[in-house]
């Protein structure tokens, strides 16, 4: 479930205009419309832990190609699998620490939406 910048659109359903608005205000949004995400701080040690994930599915992409050992290309799925469920995670805590936060303590439809949201991202993390 996330909240989108065009007025009363949530995935899987809506909310009021004034709280999209708010809602965008609360997570530091400039007046050129430009969000400051919870993940921000984050940025660069996100950015390299997504580098070796894309060089490890490229690696087991090589493997394939090269008709590796499947236990051997299985391994390196799992640690590609691991290095993007660590993105996942940092970017779930800085969410629930950031915008979900934020949200809480300014109440309303944008905490409930917040709420939602987080709950639904956590359920499709556990999933998977």
């Amino acid at each position: 479930m996330s909240i989108t910048t065009e007025p009363g659109t949530i995935e899987h359903g809506t909310v009021e205009q004034g709280a999209v608005e708010q809602g965008a205000v609360e997570h530091g949004a400039a007046e050129q419309g430009v969000v400051q995400h919870g993940y921000t701080a984050d940025k660069d040690a996100l950015l390299k832990r997504l580098r070796r994930a894309e060089g490890q599915v490229r690696g087991v992409a090589r493997m394939v190609d090269e008709d590796a050992y499947c236990i051997d290309i299985l391994t390196q799925v799992s640690a590609a699998t691991k290095a993007l469920e660590t993105v996942a995670l940092q970017l779930l805590e800085d969410h629930l620490a950031h915008c979900v936060a934020e949200a809480a303590e300014a109440g309303g439809p944008v905490a409930q939406a917040k709420l939602a949201e987080a709950s639904a991202a956590i359920a499709r993390l556990v999933r998977s």
